[in-house]
């Protein structure tokens, strides 16, 4: 075997090979990253094998780091689209099992295998562990073990195939998610106001409470011919000219409340700046707006958020996170205070902090092996990805724990979850890829048959579901599909087809369900065995 008895060399020569068939395109379709287990379990039938070490360290780094991209736009998702994707999810799993048990009872094929097979399609290793731990039966691992290489590969590829086979308009899905973008940020503008309104002359912003009111901010007053960047305390004389920044429905109340909208615009004094200012001060992540105090402290506003290539609007209760980028209007004395207040170092966030991700995981992991007993009958372990999955989630939602910040800069996440996915890719191939054949020498084409079909049909019925009754987003959909067969090479593939994140945020509200739903049918079917 020479070198390639060296499993780093043979892991680092799989993904290099596996980049260059990705690379391949036929008909406009091409495996991308998706192509490195290919490559692996042709390495793996000729008796190469990536250690299981390297499996299960790529399969936590991908996880943790997809649970920390998700985790902050996660609850919403949920809200959104938790009822569709439990339909999607249960509607899945249960054509899974039903297809499993009516094959097995045409093909005669005991129960036990069956449900080893139903396990493997969905490539489900909790489910495995529940059935061999409710009947002790080794029937399950080796049917697992033949339709588990299937229930990776299927979906791989019924993922790339999706929007051919049911015609979907992937650039109209793509706009669909830009104007959601869009409509959960609405665009910042700016409008310069005469106050006119004499119910409010005279009196101060504070007493107005003009943020909290409109949502907009004023970042500029001008006042005799003076510029000045307000204060609580600046008062609103009849005439003033006033430049507020907000979104248009914001805009539209600073209308009624202080007067009529002007052309005229306030020029910038001599020590008057604005400034982009990066977070990157570690003890004001998770604080307010309010709670910065910078009006009062440095008689600076806040006119708008720009965060993971979004211009948000900075309201009051609005939480800073890390690596936010504030535009920041004030004098230029008071700017250098800002600026050192809040950071503004790009080393920092380009540097990657690994106790957080450590720390994640290893509380990821203990979290997998909690058993949660609902009765006699049903206990639930999250598994090893589950709670990863679910820790990492809970903590980017946090944000900040004391000294700890859970988030990490999007190219940090990028590159260790890609690291990740290849590390996880190869080991998982070459594995299978080493029992292919025997399997299917021992057992011939039947149970690989059935195998294939316990994957691909509930699959295709899930998708005609989607597109055509539930009308989801292609991206939605083949999220929450990868969800619920608990596939992170599927998730894989869908990565390499868009740069939106809502394929993420469907995988990790559906996995959980997916999760619960698959141990419970196994519990509930192994029962009356």
């Amino acid at each position: 075997m020479g070198l390639l008895s060296e499993s780093y060399f043979a892991l680092f020569l799989i993904i290099a090979l596996g980049f260059i068939l990705g690379k391949i395109k036929i008909r406009g379709i091409s495996l991308d990253v998706s192509a490195v287990i290919f490559i692996a379990l042709l390495f793996g039938h000729y008796g190469v094998i990536i250690p299981k070490d390297f499996q299960y360290i790529g399969l936590l780094l991908f996880i943790f780091t997809i649970a920390i991209q998700a985790g902050p736009g996660f609850m919403q998702s949920f809200k959104k689209q938790g009822i569709p994707l439990f339909i999607l999810s249960s509607f899945l799993i249960i054509s899974a099992l039903l297809v499993s048990l009516g094959l097995s009872k045409l093909f005669h094929i005991d129960l036990l295998i069956g449900l080893g097979l139903f396990t493997g399609a969905l490539t489900s290793t909790p489910g495995l562990a529940v059935l061999i731990d409710t009947t002790s039966s080794p029937l399950a691992s080796i049917a697992y073990g033949v339709a588990y290489p299937i229930g990776v590969l299927g979906v791989i590829l019924f993922v790339r195939i999706f929007p051919l086979l049911f015609k979907a308009d992937v650039q109209k899905a793509e706009n669909e998610i830009q104007e959601e973008v869009k409509a959960d940020n609405p665009e910042i503008n700016h409008q310069h106001f005469v106050v006119e309104n004499s119910n409010i002359c005279g009196k101060s912003i504070q007493e107005l409470q003009v943020r909290s009111m409109t949502g907009a901010s004023i970042s500029r007053v001008l006042h005799a011919e003076t510029a000045v960047t307000p204060s609580p305390g600046t008062i609103l004389y009849k005439g003033d000219l006033v430049r507020a920044v907000g979104t248009m429905k914001s805009l539209e109340k600073i209308h009624l409340l202080i007067g009529p909208e002007t052309h005229k615009e306030i020029p910038l004094g001599k020590d008057y700046i604005v400034q982009s200012v990066l977070v990157t001060n570690k003890k004001i992540i998770n604080k307010s707006i309010e709670q910065l105090n910078l009006l009062s402290t440095y008689g600076a506003t806040i006119t708008r958020i720009r965060r993971s290539g979004i211009n948000i609007a900075g309201k009051s209760d609005t939480q800073i996170r890390f690596g936010d980028k504030l535009l920041v209007a004030c004098d230029h004395d008071h700017m250098i205070e800002v600026v050192k207040f809040l950071g503004n170092e790009d080393k920092r966030l380009s540097d990657t902090d690994f106790f957080p991700i450590a720390a994640g995981i290893v509380l990821g992991i203990l979290a997998g092996k909690l058993r949660i007993a609902f009765s006699d009958q049903f206990v639930f372990t999250p598994g090893l990805t589950g709670g990863v999955l679910i820790v990492g989630l809970i903590l980017s939602n946090l944000g900040k724990t004391g000294p700890i910040v859970w988030t990490m800069s999007g190219a940090a996440n990028q590159l260790l979850r890609q690291l990740g996915l290849l590390f996880f890719l190869s080991a998982v191939g070459t594995e299978a890829g080493a029992h292919l054949v025997e399997t299917f020498s021992q057992y011939g084409v039947k149970l690989f048959l059935v195998g294939a079909l316990i994957t691909i049909i509930p699959m295709l019925l899930t998708g005609v579901l989607a597109h055509y009754f539930l009308k989801m987003n292609i991206y939605t959909f083949l999220g929450g599909l990868t969800g619920g067969m608990t596939s992170t090479p599927g998730l894989a593939a869908i990565d390499s087809m868009t740069e939106n994140n809502k394929a993420h945020l469907a995988y990790a509200t559906v996995y959980p369900i997916a999760l619960v739903i698959i141990i419970l049918c196994i519990q509930i079917v192994s029962y009356y065995i």
